[in-house]
């Protein structure tokens, strides 16, 4: 379905039941179809309400020519999330769920302590403070937007475990379809910001989960550049052998840090 926030439609795919929702968020050149195995498996196994959602720029969302900062697409995700009814109702609440880029946008919206938050689930999440991205790596994924064979490169530098063939069309393609301002705008912009400032105000328990061979967000990263920023209590989980994409590489081992996420 489509959902109008502040002038821009945004791509939400919907399953389940329950008063209590999972807000999914997806990671760079990624879509909501990310979440499509965890999705239908909590769902079987949990009475939850799941709402995945193409950021701006991604998947089927509109790409509008402005908008990509850390809070713009935060003003998003609450404002989806108001639309939902999930702020200030009593007969509902929810887990938000962000992964690499989309965690750093989950941080900054559970800083905003918005009513009806149940707890926060980061996923190798972006840190809070610039993303240390080498500039030559930085500078080859700006020349290489939209082109086939890097998408490819990507896919096999991020992940560990072998995805299914149509899994793996499926992440090629969602990278190739990031409109190139959204992917401009988190490379030179976004992933550059730093809101650790605001950190300390994040009330709701929060799980971080990294795979055990990850490149890109290491746990050694997490350790130092997140976790002591966050609530007393707040734990990493490693996940053994796998990769960047945990959604897609080792869904149950996600799902069970989501179960936990709901006190089940």
């Amino acid at each position: 379905m489509k959902i109008a926030v502040d002038g821009t439609e945004l791509n939400v795919l919907e399953q389940g039941n329950g008063t209590t929702f999972l807000v999914f968020l997806h990671y760079f050149g990624g879509s909501a179809r990310e979440w499509d195995v965890v999705v239908d498996r909590i769902t079987t196994q949990l009475p939850v309400h799941c709402l995945a959602v193409d950021l701006r720029g991604h998947g089927d969302s509109d790409a509008p020519k402005t908008g990509y900062s850390v809070d713009d697409m935060a003003d998003d995700v609450a404002d989806l999330i108001e639309h939902f009814g999930l702020t200030g109702a009593p007969d509902r609440d929810f887990v938000l769920v962000g992964h690499s880029m989309s965690g750093k946008v989950a941080l900054a919206l559970a800083a905003r302590r918005p009513t009806g938050m149940r707890s926060l689930v980061l996923l190798a999440p972006s840190p809070p403070s610039p993303e240390p991205i080498p500039d030559d790596k930085r500078k080859q994924l700006l020349a290489q937007h939209g082109q086939r064979e890097a998408a490819e490169r990507t896919l096999h530098e991020i992940t560990t475990i072998i995805l299914p063939e149509a899994t793996q069309h499926q992440i090629i393609d969602d990278n190739i379809k990031t409109s190139a301002v959204a992917w401009r705008a988190w490379l030179e912009s976004g992933s550059r910001e730093d809101i650790t400032d605001r950190l300390d105000r994040i009330e709701v328990p929060v799980y971080v989960a990294v795979g055990e061979k990850d490149t890109n967000i290491p746990a050694d990263l997490l350790k130092t550049a997140v976790l002591p920023l966050l609530p007393t209590g707040t734990t990493l989980t490693v996940i053994p052998g796998a990769g960047h994409l945990l959604p897609y590489e080792t869904p149950d081992a996600v799902i069970a840090i989501l179960t936990m996420a709901l006190g089940r």
